[in-house]
């Protein structure tokens, strides 16, 4: 244990001392962590061991969500969100329910493996947005201060809505029938990321005033995270029987979240800052 601790400080310690000019790059930090995780796992060297159970995994995941909210909401600006609160407000009220709903449409329509309340359950997990994930973009001054606020708002209560949620389908799903993971699922991990989060965002800005490009902006950063792990960890710590296949859709989700919004996050925020600067 002793080990694992001081190969994981080390490597903090390590990117600690860079990680100003690699945020200055398309490359951001979830991504240099997935890698170094990937290296050091089962997967790569095996050098960190992964001899953890689920209620461990949980905690860990729940003290880190914890921790990652905590900071989010003290970098918040009110005043700012005093006179933006409108995006963060429809983006919670409007995008939110049309994301879960929109996402058990399409995995009524893709995923054959599933239940109808399984499938709400993995729209459910992967709705919230994970702001940490997103940090080039929350934390870069050439993105208009009230779609930063608004977005990190948004990641900071998103999770908390969708709690009930979750248990309500996790209630309904229990006990029904087996799947396996499949092309579809990810193709609905794409589609979660894309359609499912961005038409509800569009649509619930619309009439704000907001451009087109404004709405497409805070449509795509939406990356999921934390709160989707703690969530897959619940539902599968509940021994559902499509447990597996709705995790892996999650671990899917998150893994392309991390790639895509993490390459794509300092690009944009800096072209789409100078043009509306």
């Amino acid at each position: 244990m002793y080990q694992v601790l001081a190969l994981l400080a080390l490597f903090t310690l390590l990117y600690s001392s860079v990680a100003g000019k690699i945020e200055r790059t398309w490359i951001s930090g979830p991504i240099i962590f997935t890698v170094f995780g990937l290296l050091v796992g089962p997967v790569g060297f095996n050098i960190l061991p992964l001899d953890t159970n689920g209620e461990t995994m949980r905690t860990l995941a729940e003290l880190t969500l914890a921790l990652v909210l905590f900071t989010d909401a003290a970098g918040a600006d009110i005043n700012v969100l005093r006179k933006a609160r409108t995006l963060p407000i429809r983006l919670l009220m409007i995008g939110l329910p049309l994301t879960i709903l929109l996402g058990i449409g399409i995995g009524v329509l893709l995923i054959d493996k599933l239940s109808l309340f399984e499938i709400a359950l993995l729209a459910t997990l992967l709705a919230p947005t994970d702001a940490a994930l997103g940090k080039a973009v929350v934390t870069n001054e050439a993105v208009p201060n009230e779609v930063r606020q608004g977005l990190n708002v948004e990641s900071g209560l998103n999770d908390g809505i969708c709690v009930p949620i979750l248990f309500v389908f996790l209630s309904l799903a229990v006990g029904q029938a087996a799947g396996q993971f499949t092309w579809l699922i990810l193709l609905y991990s794409v589609l979660t990321l894309t359609v499912i989060r961005m038409l509800p965002v569009f649509i619930s800005l619309t009439g704000t005033g907001m451009s087109t490009e404004g709405k497409l902006f805070a449509g795509w950063f939406g990356p999921r995270g934390l709160a989707s792990i703690v969530f897959a960890i619940i539902v599968v710590n509940a021994k559902l029987p499509n447990s597996g296949p709705i995790a892996m859709t999650a671990v899917c989700t998150i893994i392309l979240s991390i790639l895509a919004h993490g390459i794509s996050a300092n690009p944009w925020a800096q072209s789409f800052g100078q043009r509306h600067s």
